[in-house]
């Protein structure tokens, strides 16, 4: 059996055949493609993963890798609650853009793959929330948010700015995103976002006005 380390870089070192292969060819690579191509012993990927899923868990952590650095470096970082929160989403977008723009058919095609598979991602979208959770907690501290709790907080500001945290939106509105209006979309939501009801609701009926 190898050691935890050599198996963790063999692991990522397949990983990184089977995303070569998967740009080239569009679609789907599975522990036989990886065999055929020779690189890797049968047995040394056999001993690697469990199954074609496995393998493809393990692509996908290679996509979120630079990702989960990034939340981590962030969320430790001293910055103030909304600069703080700028960066953390500032930063993964940048790197989902430049994957985007360096090639924009493989990048959709990842993204195609992800959703069809959506359950072997759910573990980085749920770490992402932990994560976004840590900078609302340290906002919170300092008094923005009041009276929502973290959980609320969480839910309303992915919301806010789903379309820089969704790859794909990268593949149809690209041109319309850029860093300048999602600093404005962080400092809007750390001047207004709280419990309170403002009103926007209103009465169950519109009048039209006379």
């Amino acid at each position: 059996m190898m050691a935890p380390e050599l198996q963790q870089t063999e692991r990522r070192r397949a990983a990184l055949l089977a995303y070569e292969l998967f740009e080239q060819r569009g679609e789907e690579v599975r522990l036989t493609d990886l065999i055929a191509t020779g690189r890797m012993p049968r047995r040394r990927l056999e001993e690697l993963f469990e199954d074609d899923d496995d393998l493809f868990e393990a692509t996908v952590e290679l996509w979120f890798e630079p990702h989960v650095a990034i939340m981590e470096e962030v969320v430790a970082a001293d910055l103030p609650p909304n600069r703080k929160m700028y960066e953390f989403f500032v930063r993964r977008f940048r790197v989902n853009r430049s994957r985007y723009r360096s090639d924009p058919a493989a990048f959709a095609m990842m993204c195609e793959a992800g959703a069809a598979r959506f359950e072997r991602v759910r573990s980085f979208v749920d770490l992402a929330d932990h994560y976004l959770c840590e900078v609302i907690a340290q906002a919170q501290a300092d008094g923005f948010f009041p009276g929502l709790e973290i959980d609320q907080a969480l839910s309303l500001i992915n919301q806010m700015v789903t379309n820089y945290t969704l790859p794909e939106a990268l593949t149809y509105i690209d041109e319309r995103l850029s860093e300048e209006k999602l600093a404005r979309i962080i400092d809007t939501i750390f001047v207004g976002l709280s419990g309170e009801d403002g009103g926007a609701r209103g009465i169950n009926t519109i009048r039209i006005a006379t």
